[in-house]
């Protein structure tokens, strides 16, 4: 007698094996028509699987959470069987389901061009509609070199060759007429993806991603339950190309990038406006916070990295120079913690000083790989909003708690409302420092203060730092991604490794334990972030260039001038346009660059001594004395306040 146990923890008995549609079957013909896979013990598998010892089953269907990734692998085999009927002689590769849809690489010498992505993709509705079904079949290794060099798949020959001889090869046909080497799982059939699918584009690849073997060609698609949870990805596709920060940053003048400084950034002065409004403004929230601000070297002794464990852990990643004919070597700092521990050993502490909130906007440093550079969200130079808490054991809540505080209500005021933060929790990686006793107390004082902040959180197992766990805050932007940005970090390894230390109470050396944490994280990724939740529509009081003074004709421009000067002296950001052009024009180009605000002056408004204010976004202008619309723009450009 089998024994399966359901999700609801209902037991269903068989007498002998049973697959899992027979169990989809026997509770009931809506599930049976409705599943696709199983989860045995938590791993899919295919639903014509047979079950022949007691397990915890689960019948997989279109509203599970698994059933999207068997969707995306499906559509990238059912890409390669479309790609080889169009284009006989195409090798195929590899294909695997991504984060959004699916992508297969192909050897073929003649490029694809858009016009043969629309053949595929029709090509796919039509196998989809054949609805063949996925059958594994195990093949011996010699069998399956033998029939991929003979049909002249020279790639996937060569990956089977490199598999142990005794291994069996798990092969996976659609339909009579084609076949893949996978380990699966698949749906039932080609049918059950459905024609929630698209392709999206071709670029290059190489084969097992070493540039000195073959050039391939991948294609990417992306597929999803629905054609509204397709049509959705696609508008928010649309979206992010729109609202791309570096396409806005050339819009508005703010920053650029160029190959003699990979991965760093030229600020602009209004790129630079920008950059230090949202740096003063977190530093008057830390000064409201009693952290005190500090700024350590950028080159730092090998041996201060090597103490603290970074050198081993992050060695790789970091820029590093010989000083001294060689005898010395240098690391330019890709994390501000092991400074701020040097900073703390200046001079005894007592417990009596703890905590010290010590703060830095810090210049980092980390040799990130080309292919993984992004605008200005992932650099090789960032500036950290970082901070180091140094306190007591019986600080820890406390001090987290605060921590939250600030971090929720800088986000708040940035844009974020609290239903667009979501908080993880990282917990012990495989590779660490510390003892496990230490992990313990480490993990269950941050899972001690996420539960006296009143803030829901999902454990990530194997996430955390090498020194300890991890408070992740993720930020959901306008149109629905998410960013991981603010952290917060408790540590009891760092201070034993760099020897920091305070007097107790009982007059004895104790060692301090650290927090350490980031509000908005890299000051140019969370910028870029910015640019693309408000489209390069900012808040006014965030905003490089608050107002723009243009005049209508040549004979105001005298009052423009003084419009402008008024503006300057009430503290906005302004700039004149005096420019012998036409309003209309005027207007466009400063929409494009997204300027908040207007004001428009002609003969009229120069003898009344009035402007027309006109916002970015509003078809229509008000007209207002100076010194009222100087008031209600000075109110609304006024920093949000604590």
């Amino acid at each position: 007698m089998i024994r399966i146990t359901l999700p609801d923890n209902s037991v269903r008995e068989f007498p002998g094996p049973v697959t899992g549609a027979a169990v989809a079957a026997s509770i009931g013909a809506g599930l049976a028509k409705a599943a696709l896979a199983i989860k045995i013990n938590g791993e899919v598998k295919d639903l014509t699987t047979t079950l022949t010892t007691d397990v915890k089953l689960e019948i997989i269907t279109l509203k599970s959470p698994d059933a999207l990734e068997l969707i995306r692998h499906d559509c990238s085999h059912i890409m390669a069987q479309a790609v080889q009927e169009l284009f006989p002689g195409t090798q195929v590769t590899f294909g695997p389901a991504t984060e959004t849809g699916f992508y297969y690489d192909f050897h073929r010498k003649e490029p694809f061009s858009t016009e043969d992505l629309a053949g595929i993709e029709a090509r796919m509705r039509e196998i989809v509609k054949r609805d063949l079904p996925f059958v594994r079949e195990v093949w011996s290794r010699d069998k399956a070199v033998a029939y991929f060099t003979e049909k002249g798949e020279s790639f996937k020959a060569e990956w089977i060759g490199e598999i142990d001889a005794n291994e069996d090869i798990s092969i996976y046909r659609q339909g009579d007429a084609w076949l893949d080497l996978c380990y699966g799982p698949h749906l039932p059939s080609t049918g059950k993806i459905g024609q929630a699918f698209k392709l999206t584009k071709v670029s290059g690849a190489y084969w097992r991603g070493d540039a000195s073997k073959p050039q391939l060609q991948r294609i990417y698609g992306t597929a999803w339950r629905t054609q509204d949870e397709l049509d959705q990805y696609l508008f928010q596709l649309a979206e992010a190309e729109k609202r791309d920060h570096r396409k806005l940053g050339r819009e508005m003048n703010l920053f650029h990038q160029q190959e003699e400084a990979a991965g760093m950034v030229f600020w602009h002065p209004k790129g630079w406006t920008l950059f230090r409004t949202l740096e003063n403004f977190i530093r008057g929230r830390l000064d409201q916070n009693g952290y005190v601000e500090v700024k350590t070297p950028q080159l730092v002794d090998s041996s201060l990295f090597k103490a603290s464990g970074h050198w081993d852990m992050y060695g790789d990643n970091m820029f590093k120079v010989e000083v001294d004919a060689g005898e010395r070597l240098f690391g330019i700092k890709p994390m501000n913690c092991p400074a701020h521990v040097q900073v703390f050993r200046q001079g005894l502490k007592s417990y009596r000083d703890l905590p010290i909130r010590m703060a830095e906007f810090g210049a980092c440093h980390r040799n990130e790989s080309s292919g993984s550079l992004h605008g200005i969200m992932r650099v090789r130079a960032f500036t950290q909003d970082d901070a180091h808490i140094f306190c007591r054991e019986d600080q820890i809540t406390s001090e987290s708690l605060e921590y939250c505080k600030l971090q929720l209500g800088v986000y708040r005021d940035l844009g974020f409302g609290l239903d667009q933060v979501s908080v993880k929790l990282a917990l012990r990686p495989d590779v660490r420092a510390g003892t496990d006793e230490t992990w313990d107390r480490a993990e269950q004082g941050l899972r001690d203060a996420l539960n006296a902040a009143g803030l829901p959180f999902e454990e990530l197992p194997n996430e955390g730092a090498f020194y300890g766990p991890k408070v992740e805050f993720h930020l959901t932007d306008a149109i629905g991604r998410t960013w991981q940005c603010g952290t917060l970090q408790l540590d009891f390894v760092l201070p034993e490794r760099l020897d920091a230390t305070y007097i107790g109470e009982d007059s004895a050396r104790h060692r301090p334990v650290m927090l350490h944490r980031a509000i908005l994280g890299s000051l140019e990724r969370f910028i870029g972030i910015l640019i693309e939740h408000y489209a390069g529509k900012l808040p006014l009081w965030l905003a490089p260039l608050q107002v723009v003074v243009a005049n209508i004709t040549g004979d105001a421009e005298p009052y423009a001038q003084e419009v402008a000067d008024a503006c300057r002296k009430a503290g906005l950001k302004v700039e004149l346009d005096a420019r012998n052009e036409k309003i209309n024009y005027k207007v466009r180009e400063h929409s494009l660059a997204k300027v908040p605000v207007m004001l428009v002056v002609g003969r009229r408004e120069a003898e009344n001594r009035t402007v027309a204010i006109r916002r970015m976004d509003g078809e229509t202008q008000e007209v207002l004395e100076l010194a009222a619309a100087l008031t209600r723009l000075t109110e609304e450009a006024q920093v949000p306040a604590a």
